[in-house]
């Protein structure tokens, strides 16, 4: 016989119920808390989908690991460039986030394309990566103190040099996009006096971290997105054109691949006198010498056919003392 519960036992159930169920949504409500929400301006939409940021992502991976090696090279020791994040924000964000002492470089895109406007970007490293190169360039062991201070004049032209080489590594990752030759054409050391982009443009930063033995900060590089956006509308002409010639190719291959194992295709050839009618009363009575008329002129040609589908004419005669037929006329178009 069944157990019976007691009016006790019966609360005790539904109290242990309902707090278990008031634990799963206070849990449920700090997942909720936890997640990172960001405002999302509806006036100003964005430019770029995901799909262009992918792209976007990709070249500045390509950059990251072309600039790793040339810091390696000239420092020595083994330094890592990787992308943190590729994203879409005003100037004014991305000036305001930054020390008033700074290196930031202005880098000359140098596209050739009329239908682009003239594209500059900056560059801005920050001052624990600048002065752990500057040191170990000096002859130093690469290490950092914290400073809050300008930059001399020989810091300048010690960071001009590693910047003009930075800039110019641009070329080898965009090349395959775009046709560019970016030069560095001025270097600012302090961020508030800045003027190359006006407060409200919408920009494109990509944020790489660098790490340097144990020296490990950020560099930005920002670009305008209306021009970026010029650029990317190349890279989908390119994309399409190569596209094309990549399908044009593949299709003579194709085609060719086809007409070479044609080539060993064994077919019936027929030459045809003519084709007539006779009755099956004169076939059955026919008799030897007898002649059957051909609705014909001697002088015709005989037809060639391949398969049910006639191909040639020509003459017919003897060769090498066997019957031949000499090809007068090919008839392309049943072909």
């Amino acid at each position: 016989m069944a157990d019976v519960l007691s009016q006790q036992q019966i609360d005790e159930l539904l109290n242990s119920f309902s707090a278990q169920g008031t634990k799963a949504f206070e849990e449920i409500e700090e997942e909720k808390n936890d997640k990172k929400i960001k405002n999302y301006d509806f006036k100003m939409p964005k430019k770029f989908t995901k799909e262009k940021l992918k792209v976007i992502d990709s070249i500045f991976e390509s950059y990251a690991r072309v600039l790793s090696s040339y810091l390696t090279g000239l420092m020595r020791i083994y330094c890592k460039v990787e992308v943190l994040q590729i994203e879409e924000q005003r100037y004014y964000e991305f000036n305001n986030a930054l020390p008033d002492y700074v290196i930031m470089a202005l880098v000359n895109m140098g596209i050739s394309d009329e239908d682009i406007l003239e594209t500059v970007g900056i560059l801005q490293i920050s001052n624990p990566i600048t002065f752990t190169i500057m040191d170990r360039l000096m002859g130093g062991g690469g290490l950092y103190s914290e400073v809050n201070r300008d930059f001399t004049e020989i810091e300048v032209g010690l960071m001009t040099n590693v910047l003009t080489k930075m800039a110019s590594l641009f070329k080898e990752p965009w090349g395959q996009y775009i046709d560019l030759d970016p030069a560095l054409t001025k270097i600012e050391t302090n961020s508030r006096v800045m003027q190359s982009m006006p407060p409200d443009e919408v920009i494109i930063l990509g944020m790489l971290e660098i790490e340097i033995k144990d020296i490990k900060n950020t560099m930005s590089i920002c670009i305008p997105a209306m021009n970026l956006e010029s650029m990317m509308n190349k890279f989908g002409d390119r994309w399409s054109r190569s596209t094309k010639r990549m399908d044009q190719a593949r299709e003579n291959e194709r085609r060719q691949g086809i007409l070479e194992n044609l080539k060993d295709s064994t077919l019936d050839i027929k030459a045809v006198l003519c084709d007539t009618q006779v009755d099956l009363y004169d076939i059955l009575t026919l008799q030897v010498d007898d002649v059957i008329p051909l609705n014909m002129p001697i002088e015709d040609n005989i037809s060639v056919r391949i398969g049910n589908n006639k191909w040639f004419d020509g003459k017919l005669g003897v060769m090498n003392s066997k019957k031949a037929i000499k090809i007068d006329n090919i008839y392309k178009e049943l072909r």
